[in-house]
């Protein structure tokens, strides 16, 4: 009787739906698990935690945020285990004790104390400081005293001190750095001149009349940005827990706040604050604190220019193999080809990029039209133009499969409606394949742009760097600078969460910076799909 039953179910297939459902079910909650422990790990680090005293057993204290607890595990006999617990304390002041986290086992604690009057400092250099203010001062003059209204002043005069840092970055970076770029310009100029036999005439004293008057402003923003440092005279004096003191310079100091004495709504500020401040500012601390702009910026222009560089050779390829190439064993060759392409380690790209647009096109680019900058290389080194190049090839044959794929969903006798007409077979292709294909292009963008967006093994040796000191977009002509290096938030993740030396202090910019690369993908899908979806509607109100 049950082996009946079972046999029935199994003839009907009810199995195979339960199956299917549990397998769906099954997917959805690992992927459930894994955003919702990226995400609350990564908005940990902008929430403003609670800075302890923790008083112990041997008459010393610690003064930090606790960030972590795990369990101690016991290797003695089955009877004497008990289960211990150890904290991890985020203590900062890494240039004082050496390290930013210790990890304190819990029968050691004594008591545990939430002091008022605690401050937490965010500074340019050496991560946070966590202890109290003594006093502010302007050069020999003290301007408040004790931590209460040390904190105060600090933060009246926090802005002032501000305004002026960016006034001097923007002279270090902008104004001085433009100055540099044009003199190292003339100097390419006068040396391409060199090499071509001409070392007098009007061009070559044209150039050298410009080199003074760009020295004279080199030595005037200079001067301004000596008295603009001079002018930063306020330093605040700071004390830890076991009273040692630090004398920090203002203009060291990020922000200055007493976490302890937020209420709800002044943590959900200084939450958004710290997002803001990831999305806007540079990396600081081997990039282990600071934000990713950067990292952003060259993944979206990588991203971007991959998409113009994919599309049209891939949706070209997939066009002449199904509508214009005679059918045979060649062609089948070549899909074959092109299949097996998609299925090839992302290194191997990575290393044909560097061989051939590297050092060949790169190279004899700088032969031909920058023989002036050798031996240091133009092009011929790696850039955000052969990553995209490389990515494109990584990512074409995604854009042919899917593209094909379409084009044989598009029924003959469209095509052969057209052509009775009187349409051209351009005409064909151009006004009625086309526009009834589109949606399978921008598949294969879709699954182009979230692969190139991801992978990081071909972007290392192609471009790809730890932190660049510009980017490929800016202000100097020619503007668009596509030799430079950039910054990709894939290689970010592993560079911060593989490579830094302080993996305590980067593990939450790894959550952060995941979160940010997966959010990145899904709004660059959402753009594809919404583009596609309204073509298909089109297509579809057009058809009735």
């Amino acid at each position: 009787m049950i082996f009946k039953i079972g046999k029935k179910i199994w003839k009907r297939g009810d199995l195979f739906i339960w199956l299917t459902g549990a397998g769906l079910a099954f997917s959805l909650i690992m992927t459930t698990a894994l955003v919702f422990a990226i995400v609350v790990n990564a908005m940990g680090t902008f929430w403003p935690g609670e800075i302890q005293v923790l008083h112990l057993k041997d008459g010393s204290s610690v003064l930090g945020m606790q960030v972590g607890r795990e369990k101690i595990p016991n290797y003695g006999p089955v009877d004497e285990k008990t289960e211990l617990y150890r904290v991890q304390i985020k203590k900062a002041n890494r240039d004082i004790y050496g390290s930013d986290f210790v990890w304190i086992d819990e029968d050691q604690i004594k008591t545990i104390q939430i002091p008022k009057t605690v401050v937490a400092v965010t500074r340019r250099e050496w991560g946070y400081f966590f202890g109290y203010v003594k006093e502010v001062q302007d050069g020999t003059q003290v301007l408040a005293k004790g931590t209460e209204e040390s904190l105060k002043i600090a933060q009246n005069l926090l802005p002032e001190v501000t305004a002026k840092n960016k006034k001097i970055e923007k002279i270090e970076k902008k104004e001085i750095g433009a100055i540099n770029y044009q003199l190292e310009r003339v100097r390419l100029k006068l040396k391409g001149l060199s090499l071509k036999g001409v070392s007098e005439g009007p061009e070559v004293n044209g150039l050298n009349q410009e080199i003074p008057e760009l020295q004279s402003q080199y030595n005037a923003l200079e001067k301004k940005l000596y008295e603009l440092r001079a002018s930063q005279t306020r330093t605040i004096v700071l004390k830890t827990v076991d009273g040692q003191e630090k004398s920090l310079p203002l203009a060291q100091v990020l922000d200055i706040y007493n976490p302890n004495s937020f209420s709800l709504l002044d943590k959900l500020g200084y939450f958004l604050k710290g997002i803001n401040n990831f999305f806007w500012d540079d990396p600081r601390e081997a990039n282990t604190e600071g934000g990713v702009f950067p990292a952003i910026y060259g993944t979206a222009l990588m991203v971007m220019m991959m998409s113009l560089l994919a599309t049209p050779l891939g949706v070209l390829a997939a066009f002449y193999l199904r509508e214009y190439a005679k059918q045979g064993p060649m062609v089948s060759m070549v899909r074959i080809a092109v299949n097996n392409l998609a299925g090839v380690p992302s290194i191997v790209f990575g290393v044909f990029g560097v061989g051939f647009f590297i050092y060949f096109i790169g190279g004899s680019i700088d032969k031909i039209f920058f023989p002036e900058a050798l031996p240091t290389p133009t092009f011929g080194t790696g850039g955000i133009l052969w990553a995209s190049l490389t990515m494109a090839l990584l990512t074409v044959p995604v854009v042919i499969v899917s593209t094909e794929e379409g084009l044989a969903a598009v029924p003959k006798g469209t095509r052969e409606a057209s052509l009775a007409l009187g349409a051209t077979k351009f005409e064909t292709t151009w006004r009625v394949v086309i526009p009834a294909v589109m949606p399978s292009i921008l598949t294969g963008l879709i699954l182009a742009m979230a692969r190139a967006a991801g992978e990081v093994a071909p972007l290392m040796i192609t471009g790809v760097v730890k932190l660049a000191p510009s980017l490929p977009l800016d202000g100097l002509w020619p503007f668009i600078h596509l030799e430079r290096k950039f910054m990709h938030l894939g290689f970010h993740i592993y560079d911060v969460g593989f490579q830094s030396p302080n993996v305590d202090a980067a593990r939450p910019m790894v959550f952060a910076t995941t979160l940010l690369l997966i959010l990145m993908v899904i709004l660059l899908n959402l753009a594809a799909i919404y583009l596609r979806n309204r073509l298909r509607k089109q297509l579809t109100a057009s058809a009735v």
